[in-house]
This record gives C-alpha cells, structure tokens and sequence, in this order.
C-alpha cells in the first residue's frame, strides 16, 4: 500500500469497529425490559486524499436471518450526514446513534447510505458507487444477547483500503464494504506514540485471526481499540519518502478490558 505521507490525520478510536459492555444500575431500564445501545463508526487505513460516505440511516434486526425485509427497525436519533472516513482513524470515533432498544436477541446492524458518496485520489474528487449500500444497507452480523439495565457501544470498524475497488474499465471507484465489529467485552487497547513525527505511519497488529491498524496523528500519537484479547505482532510502517526502517515487535499482549500504553517508540 502507497503511504500518504503528508495528510495528518487526528487521533481516532478504531475501526471497519468496538464494543464495549458497561454496567448500568437504572431501574428504570430493568424494569422495562430495555437496555442501550450507542453506533459509531471509525476508519482502517487507506491510499485515499478522502472518503466521503452519506449516512442516511442506522437499522437493527432482532434476528440473523438475511433474507427479507422484515423485523429491520430504524434507531431513533441517527446523527446522518456526510462523514469523511479518512478522519476517523487513530482513536477518534463518529457517534452515529445512542438509543434505548428492547432487551433480548440482537443479530443483526445496518448502514445505509445516501446519493452522496464520493472518494478523491490525487486530489480528483469521483463519485463512488455504492449500489448496495443505498438499495439493502451494509448488513454486519452482530449476534449478541442484550440485557435490561445494560449500555452497549457498537464501532463499526470500516476497513477502507479493502472496501474501494476499481470499478472495471470506466476509471470509476465502486464500495464492497469490508466492515470490523468487535464487541469489547473480550476486547482492550493499545496505544502509544511514534517518532519521528514528521511523517505519518501506519501502525497495525495482527495474529491468526485478527487484524487492526491506524495511521498516527500529527503528534505521533495512536490508539488501536476493540482488539481481541491475544498475542499479537506489532508493525510499524513509515511513509516510504521518511527513509526510516520498518519497526516490528513480537508478543504484544492484548488484555481483556485493559489498555496496554507502548509509550513512546522509535523509528531509525
């Protein structure tokens, strides 16, 4: 992946996504029979200047069937708008929704997205086609047991390096979503801060089975959330114009409910 070495993008919380249970000691909600959620979406790098999604909706389905239109309810207070992926990456978060829903079976969140959807390379801006996500939504398996009196907090983690593809011969860029949700009750965090700061690097983490990555902001600074309790390997990428090394550590260790603080790490 070519590096973008002069955007400086600012701290964000990532990724494609997390999920984070939190005690909650309403009564209210106990005795109704609800518990609540919060959506927030964040960005995994990509060779992008920019990419602009229209969120027009955020809908749930309390079972994990795909087929059919039935059983999808619409969140109340969805912050839509036009979002810049590519600023939310690092640590920080967009909050999409924050809403109280009936307790039970959640199998299923959708994104859906408007007209106005555009990615721009080499400081071209093009319309980006996402026929799916405005005809269906962007479906993401959640399959989680929600319980009264409790808040859960859904990131939807979107991946864009995977998700834009070249659109056949017409020069054009499609969306094939490629979306993380990680439900942070076996999840923790890393952080830390990369120098030299005068370029950007793409910090990433990964194991057999996971992979999580953000770029640095323009302090150095970054922040992995939502990542699986496990051993991973830790890879620092500078940008190719820095002429600085490739810095890997092995064994990083990601703990369940715990932020795991690299402090300050050194390119050569």
């Amino acid at each position: 992946m070519k590096l973008r070495s002069m955007r400086l993008l600012p701290m964000l919380v990532v990724a494609l996504a997390m999920v984070s249970l939190i005690s909650c000691s309403n009564d209210d909600d106990s005795d109704n029979g609800s518990a609540r959620i919060t959506v927030s979406m964040t960005d995994a790098p990509g060779d992008y200047d920019a990419v602009f999604v229209d969120v027009v909706d955020v809908m749930i389905k309390a079972d994990a069937s795909t087929e059919g239109e039935e059983g999808w309810k619409s969140l109340g207070g969805v912050k839509t708008g036009v979002y810049d992926l590519l600023e939310l990456t690092g640590g920080v978060t967009q909050l999409l929704a924050d809403t109280d829903v009936p307790a039970g079976y959640l199998g299923q969140i959708r994104l859906v997205l408007g007209n106005n959807n555009t990615v721009v390379v080499n400081g071209e801006s093009q319309a980006l086609s996402t026929p799916s996500a405005q005809q269906s939504g962007l479906k993401i398996k959640v399959d989680q047991e929600l319980a009264a009196g409790e808040t859960y907090n859904f990131l939807l983690d979107f991946d864009v390096d995977q998700s834009i593809v070249a659109a056949g011969t017409s020069g054009g860029f499609a969306l094939k979503p490629v979306i993380r949700l990680s439900n942070g009750i076996e999840t923790g965090t890393i952080k830390g801060s990369v120098h030299p700061t005068t370029f950007q690097s793409v910090v990433k983490i990964q194991n057999a089975s996971s992979t999580v990555s953000a770029y640095t902001d323009a302090n150095g600074n970054f922040e992995l959330q939502g990542v699986p309790a496990g051993l991973y390997q830790l890879k620092i990428t500078p940008a190719i114009s820095s002429g600085l090394t490739v810095k890997i550590m092995n064994d990083v260790q990601v703990k369940t409910g715990e932020t795991l603080d690299l402090e300050t790490i050194f390119l050569e």
